[in-house]
């Protein structure tokens, strides 16, 4: 009876694994084609939108790139928050160089707000456009037709989110695999689910929605205690089945500066966490079904390769590892198609390797993440 309610949740828990695999990561993977947009002679205008926290070294060279972007009518807004590094003096000298340069700086953040979110409330309240393009001061586009590509949803569609994919740049080293892989696969499950018309998160790397909209739903009211979220809870709480599209395009993508150690990604992985749970209900049963029945498969097949190990059962034995093996080649079919789609390259390093780990990570450090009161943004 034991090892018959073994193989029931085993093939339960492939079910679900198989309809997430094939209908949904492989509609996105495997078939979707991006959008082609036609081109019109006046573009309306665009502001960028960095929040930066002594971010002197990474601002002097992100500023110049921006300035090479092609796009005839945008300016940079860059908030230097409460920073102490000589963040003020550069920015004073980058002004001088590119007149489309502004910048506000925040001295205090009140008590009953959170940094992040009261840096960026008060840049976007003062930007010149309605068109926003957020991302980070360690974020370097990676063509010139980034605030085109990106802005285009917006702009042109109406839509009220445009959603990007931002990667990390490529290090060597088993953590810079891991952080690549760990991006894409977070890419794939929120750009999945917003070409089904269910969007649940974005990431601020990326990010672009107007400052009407913004200031409409008075920025992040219901969020300003809550460390981090600025992106996804923002998006979580006013995403719906039309108001969001995503951009996927080599072109459009982002690199960030990934962390070096451990425990800096650790650190940063439990702030990201912790604002997961504040999803609404709906929106943490779209990953948690998924980890759920992950971790099943995994651990319900191991169990019962053990047994049937015990039992000389070779063939059930055999059947186990034909499906195990059957679905990492999808696994890896997945990742190397999106990643194709994302960032226009197809190697893809350890997806079996990966797909055994994100089980631990996912529940132990998710855990971590979820349960814990308080964490930094910086």
């Amino acid at each position: 009876m034991f090892i018959q309610i073994l193989w029931v949740v085993f093939f339960v828990s492939l079910a679900i694994q198989l309809f997430y695999l094939l209908i949904l990561f492989g509609r996105f993977a495997f078939f979707y084609k991006k959008k082609s947009t036609v081109p019109i002679q006046e573009k309306e205008p665009v502001t960028v939108v960095i929040a930066a926290h002594n971010e002197r070294t990474n601002l002097k060279k992100i500023i110049p790139l921006l300035f090479e972007q092609d796009y005839p009518n945008f300016e940079v807004m860059v908030i230097n928050d409460r920073s102490y590094d000589g963040t003020k003096k550069v920015l004073e000298q980058l002004m001088a160089v590119y007149p489309r340069l502004r910048t506000v700086t925040v001295h205090y953040t009140p008590g009953h707000v959170t940094a992040k979110k009261y840096a960026l409330t008060l840049g976007i309240k003062v930007a010149k456009n309605d068109v926003l393009l957020l991302t980070d001061a360690d974020c370097t586009p990676k063509t010139d037709k980034w605030i085109e590509l990106m802005t285009a949803p917006v702009r042109l569609e109406g839509k009220d989110f445009a959603l990007g994919f931002s990667q990390y740049e490529s290090q060597k080293g088993f953590l810079n695999k891991w952080i690549q892989l760990e991006t894409i696969w977070t890419a794939i499950q929120y750009i999945s689910f917003a070409l089904w018309k269910s969007p649940f998160m974005g990431v601020g790397r990326n990010m672009s929605y107007r400052r009407s909209f913004f200031l409409d739903k008075k920025a992040f009211k219901g969020l300003w205690d809550i460390e981090g979220g600025d992106d996804d809870l923002f998006v979580n709480l006013h995403a719906n089945s039309t108001n969001v599209a995503v951009v996927v395009d080599p072109a459009s993508i982002t690199y960030s500066i990934p962390k070096n150690t451990w425990e800096e990604y650790f650190t940063q992985k439990k702030r990201h966490f912790h604002a997961g749970k504040y999803y609404t209900t709906g929106n943490k049963q779209k990953v948690g079904w998924y980890a759920f029945s992950h971790f099943l498969f995994w651990v319900m097949g191991t169990v019962l390769l053990i047994f049937l190990a015990i039992d000389q059962k070779w063939e059930q034995i055999l059947v186990i590892l034909g499906i195990m093996f059957v679905r990492s080649i999808l696994i890896t079919s997945i990742f190397r198609s999106a990643r194709k789609k994302l960032e226009g390259k197809i190697q893809v390093y350890w997806s079996l390797v990966f797909d055994v780990m994100y089980m631990g990570y996912f529940w132990i450090l998710g855990s971590l993440g979820y349960l814990s009161k308080k964490v930094k943004w910086k």
